[in-house]
């Protein structure tokens, strides 16, 4: 009787320790090894670039021009915050961004409390692309906007005027503790194509590939969709949330902005986003940024900042702001 107990006990402790160690080897193991959280959504911190405040991370370049009058009201994406503040901080008179309440929030997330009537807002591409094609914003500064973006321009029966004002990089990131530290762009997209899923295949641990994406509509997701081309981007493997991250965004946007020490931008064909080499084109992932406004706005400053941001002083202010101008 007593070594029929002591067997049952025995065998009920060693399949408890099978599971546990099933857990352990399947998902504990897995998730210890993934190097953290290499793609963990941050949001920019506006306050950081609000004109005419002391401490605001802006531009500063020598010019002549002051508007007046009607001023346009400016919004942007996110990455491009800094060079339309910038524009305001240079060109406009002091006291035209204004904030519900009288002050800025730093808890609002996408600078919801700026007041009607303020020259900046901040709605981030999907809603401040739609807002300009509403007219409730006069310039847009962004990547090219997607293609469902610019359908929904053309069923509102608005045409838009897009400039291209300056160069970025698009760029891929991972881990400082991931060994990987060079793709091919046929490699990521192979990865982002569901054909290679794990980082052995491409000189990392023996862990599945947890490949990111991005809100559709978003600047980075647009870029990444025409960086795909024909190729669809397969659905994510349940088993990658366990493997190291592999995402994707723009370069100043991810250094600058949103700097995080733990993060590391992969080199591209063996060519690393430095602005020296966005310059003489030879990292290969390179985009336009542009401003948007529409055609049939007959705001005569629309046209000034327009100028200004062509001029070598423009130029100036879009590299101060650490992205690199058409000149």
């Amino acid at each position: 009787m007593k070594i029929s107990r002591i067997l049952s006990v025995t065998a009920i402790l060693l399949a408890f320790a099978t599971v546990n160690y099933g857990i352990w080897y399947n998902i504990t193991r897995k998730c210890s090894a993934n190097f953290g959280t290499t793609s963990q959504y941050r949001m920019i911190d506006v306050s950081k670039y609000l004109p005419y405040e002391e401490d605001s991370y802006l531009a500063h370049v020598d010019t002549d021009i002051m508007l007046e009058g009607d001023l346009p009201v400016l919004d942007g994406a996110a990455a491009l915050v800094p060079v339309y503040a910038s524009v305001i901080e240079n060109i406009y008179p002091e006291g035209c961004v204004t904030y519900e309440g009288g002050a800025f929030d730093d808890d609002n997330l996408y600078g919801e409390n700026f007041a009607e009537g303020s020259a900046m807002r901040y709605r981030n591409t999907i809603r401040g692309f739609n807002a300009v094609v509403d007219g409730s914003a006069d310039i847009f500064f962004t990547a090219h906007p997607s293609a469902e973006q610019m359908q929904y321009a053309e069923e509102q029966g608005v045409d838009l005027v897009l400039v291209p004002v300056g160069y970025e990089a698009f760029v891929f990131f991972v881990n400082i503790q991931n060994p990987v530290t060079d793709l091919t762009t046929d490699q990521i997209r192979s990865i982002y194509a569901g054909d290679i899923t794990n980082w052995s295949e491409i000189g990392g641990p023996n862990l599945p590939i947890n490949a990111l994406t991005r809100v559709p509509g978003s600047g980075s997701q647009t870029m990444m969709d025409a960086f795909m081309g024909d190729t669809p981007i397969a659905p994510r493997r349940p088993e990658s949330v366990f493997g190291p991250g592999l995402g994707y965004s723009f370069r100043f946007y991810l250094s600058g902005m949103v700097s995080n020490p733990n993060v590391r931008m992969l080199d591209i064909n063996g060519v690393s986003p430095t602005i020296e080499n966005i310059r003489n084109g030879s990292y290969p992932l390179v985009a336009q940024f542009y401003i948007v406004y529409r055609a049939d706005n007959d705001n005569p400053n629309v046209q000034t900042v327009v100028d200004f941001l062509l001029s070598d002083e423009g130029a100036e202010l879009i590299r101060q702001c650490g992205y690199t101008p058409l000149t």
